[in-house]
């Protein structure tokens, strides 16, 4: 199996910046995409941005320019480099992978339990 585990989130005033890790571990063999999701209350989980193994990214119109979505395939980790924070961007954010668990498997997506970011003054 696969584990994700969120860390990087907290409480930030409108303008800040926060930096999201997600780091993926157990028994790997290859991981092809890497995401963030998140979800404020009330609401459904949403998009947020997406890199592919070989590096390249996808934003949800509201997050672009402001947010950066990085990865470090060594270390089966993924970045979210939030800038420019505001209070709609107050969420519960998950990370997911596709994990493809041989040559001749699927990908399997794995979630982690996300971590809380909070803009308010």
């Amino acid at each position: 199996q696969v584990q994700l585990v969120e860390s990087g989130g907290g409480l930030v005033q409108p303008g800040g910046s926060l930096r999201l890790s997600c780091a993926a571990s157990g028994r790997l063999f290859r991981i092809a995409n890497m995401g963030w999701y998140r979800q404020a209350p009330g609401k459904q989980r949403e998009f947020v941005a997406l890199i592919t193994r070989g590096g390249t990214t996808t934003y949800e119109d509201s997050v672009k320019k402001r947010f950066t979505i990085s990865r470090d395939n060594a270390a089966n980790t993924v970045y979210l480099q939030m800038n420019s924070l505001k209070p709609e961007d107050t969420a519960l954010y998950y990370c997911n992978a596709d994990h493809i668990a041989s040559l001749h498997s699927d990908p399997r997506t794995f979630w982690g339990q996300g971590t809380q970011v909070t803009v308010s003054s």
